[in-house]
């Protein structure tokens, strides 16, 4: 029995969460284009649903995004007429997101997304939950060895 080459790419949990990335993101599409959203969307409107209110910065440090990035895709949801973008009156150099009414009903049929995936990924709640804290771990990890502090401590919780 030879041992295993460590530099074998199959054997690289880098390669893997990049395939498993993409594939987790293909298999959305078709669950997320009747709501006429793309993922990255999802994860904003994700976000607002939980806090109804945030500034551009703060949405920007819960999904672990530059607010350069984001600002395209708050752009089209706004002129989708799922949010709302101002400038705070408390300090106009804040641009704060707000949800609209259509953005608020959208979480309605929003709800019917987590069951899909469940059945698309055939796994099971449980199974879904452990594979969730198991990425947790690894990002805080990760996050740990580069100094950074851990997931929660970087939502504010």
């Amino acid at each position: 029995m030879t041992a295993a080459d460590p530099l074998s790419l199959d054997h690289q949990v880098c390669f893997a969460l990049t395939v498993a990335s993409r594939s987790i993101v293909a298999a959305y599409k078709p669950v997320l284009d009747p709501l006429g959203i793309t993922h990255p969307q999802y994860l904003v409107l994700l976000a607002l649903w939980e806090h109804e209110r945030l500034s551009l910065g703060s949405l920007a440090t819960l999904l672990h995004q530059d607010a350069s990035t984001l600002s395209p895709l708050i752009k089209r949801l706004e002129q989708q007429g799922l949010l709302a973008r101002q400038r705070s009156a408390a300090d106009e150099r804040r641009l704060d997101i707000t949800l609209t009414d259509a953005g608020r009903a959208l979480r309605t049929r929003a709800l019917e997304v987590p069951p899909q995936m469940a059945q698309r990924l055939d796994m099971t709640e449980d199974e879904l939950r452990e594979l969730h804290g198991s990425m947790i771990r690894l990002i805080d990890a990760s996050r740990s060895s580069v100094g950074e502090p851990p997931i929660a401590a970087s939502r504010g919780e």
